[in-house]
């Protein structure tokens, strides 16, 4: 089949393979992301998700298949790739001899900027990520959230047209977390495509326009955060009764409205059942136990979370580690793939 990169595509990838000896790391990855949308690829430790951004950066060639980005194939025209990219990697990549100013400054130089617009961007970086006030102290005093705000800030000095993100908010606390959530979408809607990897579940569902998730280099699901959710299960309407007693006039209660099997746990008083019609099922069930004389501490309405499907799909969360991977074999190189400077990422990578 003849290879076409889709124009409305920005992220185009199909049968990407890439082996590190006897490890497969990509094994046939199909993927499309649309122009101004986010897609969220998520997998466990080792699922091949920072090898598949190395392959669209241009840091390492897929053994094979295809892959464009912004229309310009990754191994055939790395040039034009690298101008029209951001790449902030797993760690922060920040000469720790220059001050935060100079680092910009020095990216957006490199960025083929002119030293009055490098200097008014880096100014307003430094606003936006709340590192004003050490702007002039040398990289190498700033803690280890200071440096991911700083490379962050990097990333997004001239808003590439395609933005990747290689877990961007590790080691962010929350205040600065969602500030960079909120840049993220401002971009968005702008126009700037962006793939991110997250390990942060409540990220992808915030950002993400799209998710797909990979394991063992494959591609195992695909889809909106709600519609994976969906294929998990569903709503479910979970019970914590007064009196442990009461538990099983409860179970049946839940058995008779639901959609599945009762889960319980007698001991915690804790009873739970998959339902359809959400607040509706939940407003019947409670009438029903309030008639049979039922007390109840609790009751709530929940839906499956992204947590959930990763569990369902994968066997672990996606925060515990699966094994040595072929992402901890060869560990991202960090830092901006610079635009119109051949052979920088390939340095990057040595």
């Amino acid at each position: 089949m003849r290879y076409v990169s889709p124009v409305s595509v920005a992220i185009y990838a199909e049968g990407l393979t890439k082996s590190y000896g006897a490890v497969r790391a990509l094994d046939g990855i199909d993927l499309e992301v649309p122009g101004g949308t986010v897609l969220g690829l998520l997998g466990p430790n080792g699922a091949g998700k920072t090898t598949t951004i190395r392959v669209f950066t241009t840091l390492l060639r897929p053994d094979s298949g295809h892959a464009s980005v912004a229309g310009f194939d990754v191994v055939k025209h790395p040039d034009e790739v690298r101008r029209r990219i951001g790449l902030a990697g797993q760690f922060a990549a920040v000469d720790e001899c220059l001050t935060g100013r100079e680092n910009l400054y020095m990216t957006g130089r490199l960025y083929r900027l002119s030293p009055k617009a490098a200097r008014a961007r880096s100014v307003e970086l430094l606003d936006q990520f709340g590192l004003t006030g050490v702007a002039d102290h040398t990289a190498r005093s700033y803690s280890g959230g200071m440096r991911r705000r700083l490379d962050l800030a990097g990333a997004l000095l001239v808003s590439p047209p395609v933005l990747f993100m290689d877990e961007p908010t590790a080691g962010l606390d929350p205040p600065n977390r969602i500030m960079l959530w909120k840049t993220i979408r401002r971009l968005v809607n702008d126009g700037t495509t962006v793939l991110l990897t997250t390990q942060y579940l409540e990220e992808a569902d915030f950002l993400a326009d799209a998710v797909c998730v990979i394991n063992h280099g494959k591609v195992i699901a695909r889809g909106s955060p709600d519609d994976l959710k969906a294929q998990t299960g569903g709503d479910r309407v979970e019970v914590v009764v007064h009196h442990s007693t009461q538990g099983a006039a409860a179970a049946g209660i839940l058995q008779s409205l639901g959609t599945g099997k009762v889960s319980s746990n007698l001991p915690a008083r804790q009873l739970a059942v998959p339902v359809t019609g959400g607040a509706k099922a939940l407003a019947e069930i409670l009438r029903r136990l309030d008639a049979a004389g039922v007390e109840i501490d609790d009751i709530a309405l929940t839906r499956p979370t992204l947590d959930d499907v990763f569990l369902s799909m994968t066997g672990h969360t996606a925060r515990t580690p699966a094994g040595a991977g072929p992402d901890e074999i060869c560990p991202a190189a960090s830092g901006l793939a610079v635009p119109g400077v051949p052979g920088a990422a390939e340095e990057a990578d040595s």
